[in-house]
């Protein structure tokens, strides 16, 4: 408080040369250099207790982690390489595997929401699977396991 105390006062001494009566009463120009020493005070504090957090969110990564992004970064890819791969599916084929697959419906009940028979839905998630195996890359992709389940 004392330092503070002290700063606004050098503050006010240093610009008196730049005081004009007629803007308002000393006491509220005194105020407002105070305010600006303060707050000037509360960035430096912010600035001083940001840069330990700053830095000691940095460190090495180790094997561990390593493999661990290299997971994501795989299943991101995988993810992307099936996402077109859907996406470049015929329309007809792409909702009756939507249907089953995402909002989990028997094929019966996808062939009435799209209706059509139960054999032709069958047929069209036939075809859709048998279109993302064989453009699927060496790994089965991860949602390939949610295709089995709906058969």
């Amino acid at each position: 408080a004392a330092d503070l105390t002290a700063d606004v006062f050098l503050a006010a001494r240093g610009s008196a040369s730049g005081y004009r009566p007629d803007r308002g009463a000393p006491v509220a120009r005194l105020f407002g250099i105070a305010r600006n020493v303060l707050s000037g005070h509360a960035r430096g504090l912010a600035r001083e207790s940001g840069a330990p957090a700053r830095l000691s969110g940095r460190r090495l990564l180790g094997d561990e982690d390593v493999a661990a992004l290299e997971e994501r970064i795989d299943a991101q890819r995988a993810f992307r390489a099936l996402a077109e791969q859907h996406a470049a599916l015929s329309e007809p084929l792409r909702a009756a595997l939507d249907l089953v697959v995402l909002d989990q419906l028997t094929p019966a009940e996808a062939a009435r929401a799209l209706g059509v028979t139960q054999a032709t839905v069958r047929v069209r998630l036939h075809r859709a699977r048998r279109a993302l195996r064989g453009s699927a890359p060496a790994q089965r992709p991860v949602r390939e396991t949610h295709l089995e389940v709906a058969r």
